[in-house]
């Protein structure tokens, strides 16, 4: 699967994802796009699935109509989001095209 996190996903959770290629907003230099903009970046580039901790993202956007698979984690926190590491592998391998998914940490 092509992940992208976006700017609060910690980036050490990409050591357990060894089966994706995962890359960062910032890493693509999206740092600075709008929310909407990027995510249609993302799905021009043919990511699968992007993982935010922004919960407003589902108020903010129409989702429906996306490709991309969402999956927000409810904390900016790496050591409560390190003890959900399978619930997130999880939601990563049960994800269709334009699903939403939260993750409580």
């Amino acid at each position: 699967m092509r992940i992208l996190f976006d700017q609060g996903t910690p980036v050490p959770l990409r050591r357990y994802l060894t089966n994706n290629e995962v890359d960062t907003v910032f890493e693509r230099s999206w740092s600075k796009l709008p929310n909407g903009k990027l995510l249609d970046a993302a799905e021009q580039a043919a990511y699968e699935i992007f993982i935010t901790t922004d919960q407003n993202l589902k108020y903010q956007q129409h989702l429906a109509a996306r490709k991309i698979s969402i999956i927000v984690l409810l904390s900016t926190s790496w050591p409560r989001i390190q003890k959900k590491i399978d619930e997130v592998k999880t939601a990563i391998v049960d994800s269709t095209s334009g699903s939403y998914k939260e993750i409580l940490v």
